[in-house]
């Protein structure tokens, strides 16, 4: 399976599948669609209203990553399940990172 991340100009780009009111902020690791591209699993606590649960998507995965929230930008899917962000930084130590937290799920 290939990683739902690459390497872009300046940073990262993540493909991920967000689960509002997931009950929990959590990386569940890395799933296949039906069309074969890699996502990663992402639930957050907050409902689809408004953007909070995009807010709380950028904000999990600046944490999760040890950049500022304003360094991830949701760059599609603003209205739909499967998105793709955009992290400002270091390319290398973002992927060694997300490979960390994927094995730990």
């Amino acid at each position: 399976m290939t990683a739902p991340w690459q390497a872009v100009p300046g940073g990262i780009a993540l493909a991920v599948r967000l689960t509002p009111k997931g009950g929990r902020d959590a990386i569940d690791g890395v799933d296949r669609l039906a069309d074969g591209r890699s996502v990663l699993k992402v639930r957050v606590r907050a409902a689809p209203t408004e953007g909070e649960a995009n807010d709380a998507l950028c904000r999990l995965i600046a944490k999760m990553l040890g950049v500022p929230p304003r360094d991830v930008v949701l760059t599609a899917g603003a209205t739909a399940r499967v998105k793709r962000l955009t992290v400002a930084g270091d390319t290398t130590k973002f992927t060694t990172r997300l490979e960390e937290l994927v094995k730990a799920e």
